[in-house]
């Protein structure tokens, strides 16, 4: 068995405030001490939205809110980062304690708020960025929590970084900022997303730039309502769906005394909800879209069922919490092996084979 000192810096960190721990790692990811991957498989190599990825396993957003680390996580084997979310004004974030480990049940409960430096900061971090890593960076982009015109906070994020990153998430799913998932609604949501397009065309126009565009939406969406978001994003020409933010529901068998904890709900607990949402966003996209999986992966035979119900990539954070930035290549070997086995010789040939 291979002595892993990463995993047991994850182990030790465990022990200080969940927030202390998260800025710790940071530092020290910025100080160059984070893991040095080998190279993925080359069955893993695939694309997303045009955009060429060494393996399909993304760092969701949250992990690195101000593009400190985008480089670092690369380095540690990821196929891309998203970074953010990020609003244009800075803002501190709801009250401490605001994230909670639920140890017992591997998982994790936040009501961060958009915590961030705001724009300008993220901006000249990602445009100073020393040593690019082989992947593509992406911006989640939100609202400030007392903007007056959040569908203007959006456009004001997309337009100021259209040049700066590879691609754009537009979060209008979470949970902790009061009347953000309202923007799901189906008026709402046209507004937004014509809005978003309206600008896209100018900018593209202005720049020959065209970087893709995701919505990321929640998993505790109705059934009866997806079908009307796909055709509500695909109008919009927006490349795809992220599948899915955290949740508020919290399932009967949670153990951990922080279970009743409000806020979103991410990690193992989340992995059936999402990935039966993803499900059925792939049925109604019909191969319009493209999807990735996120909530509640941490091993190879998670990310494999969310390629097989439809997503084209996945992405993970809360694992992390548990087993360590070295849980990364440890998903691509077992993923590599699981396609092979079923007789894939790509990731594109797995997708919605589930």
């Amino acid at each position: 068995m291979n002595f892993d000192p990463y995993a047991l810096a994850t182990a030790s960190l465990r022990r200080l405030d969940p927030e202390t721990a998260h800025r710790l790692t940071l530092r020290a990811l910025q100080l160059g001490l984070g893991p040095q991957a080998p190279a993925h498989p080359p069955r893993l190599a695939t694309h997303l939205a045009g955009l060429r990825l060494n393996n399909p396993i993304g760092l969701a957003a949250g992990f690195d809110k101000n593009a400190e680390v985008p480089d670092a996580m690369l380095a540690a084997g990821f196929g891309f980062v998203e970074c953010g979310t990020v609003t244009p004004r800075p803002q501190a974030g709801n009250p401490r304690p605001r994230l909670f480990r639920l140890i017992e049940d591997q998982a994790v409960i936040n009501r961060m708020g958009f915590n961030n430096d705001g724009l300008e900061s993220f901006i000249a971090r990602l445009a100073h960025r020393k040593r690019r890593g082989p992947g593509p960076v992406g911006a989640n982009i939100g609202a400030n929590k007392d903007s007056q015109d959040r569908i203007g906070d959006y456009v004001l994020g997309f337009a100021r970084l259209f040049a700066a990153c590879d691609y754009f998430t537009v979060n209008i799913s979470s949970p902790n900022t009061p009347g953000l998932r309202d923007l799901q609604s189906h008026q709402a949501l046209q507004d937004l997303t014509g809005r978003l397009a309206e600008t896209r065309r100018d900018l593209v126009a202005a720049t020959g730039l065209n970087p893709p565009v995701l919505l990321k939406v929640a998993p505790d969406l109705a059934k009866d309502d997806i079908g009307d978001m796909v055709e509500t994003v695909v109008a919009a020409g927006f490349d795809g769906i992220i599948v899915s933010n955290t949740t508020v529901s919290r399932p009967v068998d949670l153990q951990s005394l922080h279970r009743q904890e409000s806020g979103g709900l991410s990690g193992k607990p989340l992995f059936a909800l999402s990935t039966e949402i993803l499900r059925q966003f792939h049925l109604a996209a019909r191969g319009r879209l493209i999807l990735v999986g996120a909530g509640g992966v941490s091993t190879g035979a998670e990310a494999y069922a969310k390629i097989r119900a439809g997503a084209h990539a996945i992405q993970l954070y809360s694992a992390l919490v548990y087993a360590g930035p070295g849980l990364v290549s440890v998903i691509g070997r077992d993923l590599s092996a699981r396609l092979a086995a079923d007789g894939f010789s790509t990731v594109a040939e797995a997708i919605g084979q589930g």
